[in-house]
């Protein structure tokens, strides 16, 4: 069942961690999972096209992962490349919570999952992974892709996944209307009615 307040701070309901086996990075993982947050029981359809479609990210160097529910995202990208340092982001505390504790599980030590405003504001980063939360409406998606989109670092690029149905094509048309001329946005593949979108910054 999806939660309608995935979204909130603080989700209703206990917090009972229970047991979740996914694939990732090709293995299988032993993890957590809690009611009260983004698609609690798997990997859903979106991120896994994601994961599935999109390039090894940057091999060190900042990584970030907006809206990052139980993990799957931030954790794959510390384990593709171990060298890197994952920013992991979610306004809900219960996902922060349960991704630092997967990481944990999978002795990552390069994973660090906080609220927004936690992050340094100066950091930047040379890839990012989203499957953004296009159910909190357009105005508050908007607000969230312009808060990190341009803290991509020079070269860096943005991944995003978005179903068809939702808004791909719409999303794709305000990202380029909004970012300056060092942006490129451009729909790098379709797979199971989901989009694939890449915001590139130039290098310099």
């Amino acid at each position: 069942m999806e939660s309608a307040h995935y979204f909130s701070a603080q989700p209703a309901g206990p917090f009972t961690r229970k047991p979740l086996t996914v694939d990732l990075a090709g293995e299988t993982r032993r993890l957590q999972t809690s009611s009260g947050i983004f698609s609690p029981d798997g990997i859903d359809k979106g991120t896994a096209v994601l994961l599935a479609d999109v390039p090894a990210p940057a091999p060190q160097g900042n990584l970030l992962d907006i809206g990052c529910g139980w993990g799957p995202i931030a954790l794959t990208m510390a384990l593709r490349a171990p060298h890197s340092r994952v920013y992991a982001v979610d306004v809900n505390e219960r996902c922060v919570t349960l991704t630092n504790e997967n990481a944990a599980l999978l002795g990552l030590t390069n994973v660090t999952a906080s609220t927004p405003e936690a992050v340094d504001p100066e950091l930047r980063f040379d890839t990012i992974w989203s499957n953004p939360p296009i159910r909190i409406g357009k105005d508050e998606l908007h607000a969230l892709l312009r808060l990190w989109i341009p803290r991509l670092a020079p070269g860096g690029s943005a991944w995003l996944v978005v179903q068809k149905n939702l808004g791909s094509d719409s999303l794709q048309r305000w990202l380029a209307a909004e970012l300056d001329s060092s942006f490129t946005v451009t729909r790098e593949s379709t797979s199971k009615s989901f989009r694939i979108l890449r915001v590139r910054k130039a290098s310099r």
